[in-house]
């Protein structure tokens, strides 16, 4: 049976080689799968899921416009699709949630969705909210923290290299601008970050 799967972590988790994993384990399968990917995060290309290990496959762009049924459904009548996979899930809004799970129960379809779960505030991103409340299989994939335990959050830094407490939701960036964090030192970052910042 079909269903809906939300892979969450924090960064540095290994989540886009997890989905490249699958996708070629279809593939060598000789089944078709279809890759989705944020627009918003072009680091490597427009169209491109790339992992930190250096494995990288097209994959097809979305914003908060993209109808995932009708692009689906419009696929599947050229050629049969085994499974859809989804890099950066957190930019879902909940709407495009509610749509691949649809083409989970409607079409048979499996959904992979891989994406972070919480912002470097510690708040849920709307899609990892929706995914969370409604996926069917939850799985957490896990990173270490600096201090060895598990990596739950994810801290912001400027510059220089120190924590940020303010500043939109979402800013696309790498190692440089983000370290995965135990709950514990993520919050005596943020605390020691409001407690340091200019009045």
């Amino acid at each position: 049976v079909a269903q809906l799967y939300f892979y969450y972590s924090a960064m540095n988790a290994g989540k886009s080689t997890s989905l490249l994993q699958s996708a070629h384990n279809y593939r060598e399968q000789g089944m078709d799968v279809m890759l989705f990917t944020a627009a918003i995060d072009d680091r490597y290309g427009r169209g491109i899921v790339q992992s930190r290990i250096g494995l990288s496959a097209d994959a097809t762009v979305f914003d908060e416009h993209t109808n995932f049924k009708e692009i689906i459904d419009t696929q599947m009548q050229h050629s049969p699709l085994a499974c859809v996979l989804v890099d950066e899930a957190q930019f879902l809004n909940a709407e495009q949630v509610n749509q691949l799970a649809e083409i989970v129960d409607e079409a048979g379809l499996p959904v992979l969705c891989y994406g972070i779960r919480t912002d470097f505030q510690g708040e849920l991103f709307s899609g990892s909210s929706r995914l969370l409340a409604i996926a069917d299989k939850l799985f957490e994939l896990k990173t270490v923290c600096s201090c060895g335990r598990k990596a739950t959050m994810t801290i912001r830094l400027d510059n220089e290299g120190r924590a940020i407490v303010d500043g939109d939701q979402v800013e696309i960036g790498g190692n440089e601008r983000y370290e995965s964090k135990c709950r514990q030192h993520h919050r005596e970052l943020m605390l020691n970050a409001r407690n340091t910042r200019p009045c």
